[in-house]
């Protein structure tokens, strides 16, 4: 096991999730919100990402597949996105399998939408929000990666970064794992600045409304995808993983040929 689903500490933290903690004035993530001056507080604002349909679900040799539709709804009752999200896991090699996630966000407001996080709310160097990864309790202090070196989550935390990897320890046999996440050439604001914690927790989260908000037109869509490798490996393996990542996001986002 590689992620932790609903920690003591933080329980609306759920393996890998895509969660916004800053749409407009709503809260897609769960739990308080952070209010300048007030640290967090919890508001009336907590929406729902509510499933609404499957579109597929169906596997083949070395590769798993499902998608389907939802509705933001705010607690309120408000539909503000529509959104389809397609997940992949494929079988990579006998040490390393993959993970693919899309989503395609469709503004149904009525009115345009500025999601940010909490540093674009006033919180120094804590911009997270996206697509988010809490990993096990023996991976604290574990150990961050990237292209430009490596470290722990209060010195990397921030940068900005292709892709990102965490690499860990298990409790009982003492085993290694390694978690790569890739933000694909596409996405907003690639590459993006880079949420993650070591210390206090294990995490990583390719955040692109890290210290800027971005403004979703109504009417407008906006698309990301990412890649997640995970891997029987260490810290050194991560460059490779991170490649392996990356060609199948790109041959994967390649038009079949007539």
């Amino acid at each position: 096991m590689v992620s932790l689903f609903r920690p003591w500490d933080h329980v609306w933290h759920k393996g890998i999730a895509l969660s916004l903690p800053h749409v407009g004035e709503e809260n897609f993530w769960g739990g308080p919100t952070y209010v300048h001056g007030k640290s967090y507080v919890q508001l009336d604002n907590n929406g729902t990402q509510h499933h609404r349909e499957f579109t597929r679900l169906e596997t083949s040799d070395r590769v798993a597949a499902i998608a389907h539709d939802l509705d933001w709804i705010t607690e309120s009752g408000t539909k503000c996105f529509t959104e389809h999200r397609a997940i992949t896991a494929r079988v990579l090699s006998p040490e390393a399998w993959m993970l693919t996630f899309e989503t395609t966000l469709h503004n149904v407001s009525g009115h345009d939408i500025a999601i940010g996080s909490p540093t674009t709310k006033g919180r120094e160097n804590a911009g997270y929000g996206g697509l988010f990864w809490r990993g096990p309790r023996s991976f604290t202090d574990g150990r961050l990666v990237t292209t430009n070196g490596s470290g722990s989550g209060n010195e990397m935390r921030g940068g900005r970064h292709e892709w990102m990897g965490f690499a860990g320890r298990h409790d009982h046999d003492d085993a290694a794992s390694l978690v790569v996440m890739v933000d694909d050439a596409g996405n907003p604001c690639h590459p993006p600045q880079w949420f993650a914690r070591s210390e206090e927790f294990a995490c990583l989260n390719p955040a692109p409304f890290f210290s800027e908000e971005l403004t979703v037109a109504d009417g407008q869509t906006i698309r990301f995808r990412y890649g997640v490798g995970i891997a029987d490996a260490d810290a050194d393996a991560a460059p490779e993983l991170a490649n392996s990542v990356r060609s199948e996001l790109t041959d994967a986002a390649l038009p079949s040929s007539a």
